[in-house]
């Protein structure tokens, strides 16, 4: 394949990564970096309109090869930008500004005029260096092999340039250096155009199981996920000889604080009482709402003690900071059950089910208090 060929079939790639990544934001995304990489396509792909330019009017000026490369650079670093803007980083376009007016100037240097091979030798630890930046923030992703393989083929041409200073090289030359350039960024704009896209689709899928598993008010897991949590811990205590305990609670007078303040006040109410309860409690322990104002914690490794001290002190809290809400003080307390998975159980819901249970109890001795399964009493709160 000529050179002529490789650089229509590139500006085509870099063309479609450009519209694919402007459509899929269009689309609805509105991901972060989404942007920045169909810039980058479109920077590559007005390198190539430039060299096909140079190739059709037979005008092979060095400034036309200052824009070409300083466009080529730019697009290298539209795909990192892309890429830190997706991690939530600054994208640092005033460094991309720099490279471009640094590829633009080195153009006026004797050393860089004096042949295609001298331009390759300033150009490429540049181009290796944004390709290292995206392997260092995408080693987990598909990108990083091309990554990789494209830097590989850069630090083997460089090298071999370098060693063989005799080496000639033309402006649109189709010699086997200059073949494989341009053959590796065809591949690489075919292939940098579906991982940037994969990420995309990769971070709505998470986005997406994350929301399906999370209460949108209080931002806790829900009643789906408890069972993925709760079956992966069970088995986990069942191997390491653990304990698995589970602390369930709800809102006294749910009802009546809907009934007097209204359901927006008793949205902030849910809010305000599970930000309490987060608070007062571990930062591993685990943390539903079944729904409504009944909610669950999933406990690991605490002797009953533990789980009484842990309970009172999301009760207590819970009953000490009232919600001010319109000008107006609503107190609240929570009636707490304890319980964990004892020999006999046959699965984790077993131990929630008594929680459960102890839960009621505490209801039926008063509200404001909090019952450990098996107890004769119950432990209550101060006057």
């Amino acid at each position: 394949m000529d050179a002529f060929t490789l650089i229509v079939a590139s500006g085509l790639a870099a063309g479609i990564m450009a519209a694919t990544m402007f459509l899929l934001y269009r689309a609805g995304s509105r991901a972060a970096g989404l942007v920045d990489w169909s810039l980058a396509g479109l920077l590559f792909f007005a390198s190539n309109a430039v060299a096909f330019a140079a190739s059709v009017t037979q005008v092979y000026d060095v400034s036309i090869a200052a824009i070409g490369n300083a466009l080529y650079v730019a697009g290298h670093f539209g795909v990192l930008a892309g890429l830190r803007r997706h991690l939530g980083l600054n994208p640092r376009y005033v460094l991309l500004l720099a490279l471009v007016l640094a590829a633009v100037l080195v153009h006026r240097t004797g050393f860089a005029q004096a042949s295609v091979a001298n331009r390759l030798l300033l150009f490429a630890p540049a181009i290796v260096a944004i390709n290292g930046a995206v392997v260092w923030h995408a080693w987990h992703v598909p990108l990083m092999v091309l990554e990789l393989l494209f830097m590989m083929q850069m630090v083997v041409r460089t090298g071999y340039i370098a060693v063989h200073r005799g080496t000639t090289l033309t402006f649109m030359g189709s010699q086997s250096l200059q073949t494989l350039g341009s053959l590796s960024v065809f591949v690489f704009l075919m292939v940098a155009g579906m991982s940037c896209a994969l990420i995309v689709i990769r971070h709505q899928e998470l986005a997406l199981r994350k929301a399906s598993l999370t209460d949108n008010l209080t931002g806790w897991l829900n009643r789906r996920a408890l069972h993925d949590v709760a079956e992966r811990e069970c088995l986990r205590a069942r191997r390491s000889g653990g304990r698995l305990s589970f602390l369930a609670f709800d809102i006294d007078h749910f009802k009546s604080i809907n009934d007097r303040h209204g359901h927006a006040v008793g949205d902030s109410a849910i809010c305000h009482v599970t930000a309490l309860a987060a608070q007062a409690l571990r930062g591993y322990d685990g943390l539903f709402r079944l729904g409504g104002e009944e909610f669950a914690i999933l406990l690991t490794g605490s002797g009953d003690d533990t789980l009484l001290r842990i309970a009172e002190r999301v009760r207590d809290s819970i009953a000490r900071t009232p919600l001010y809400a319109e000008d107006k003080a609503v107190a609240m307390t929570v009636s707490i059950g304890l319980a964990s998975c004892a020999p006999g159980d046959t699965g984790w819901e077993d131990a929630l089910r008594r929680a459960d249970l102890a839960l009621y109890r505490s209801k039926r001795e008063g509200r404001n208090r909090v019952t450990l399964d098996g107890d004769t009493f119950c432990t209550a709160a101060a006057a």
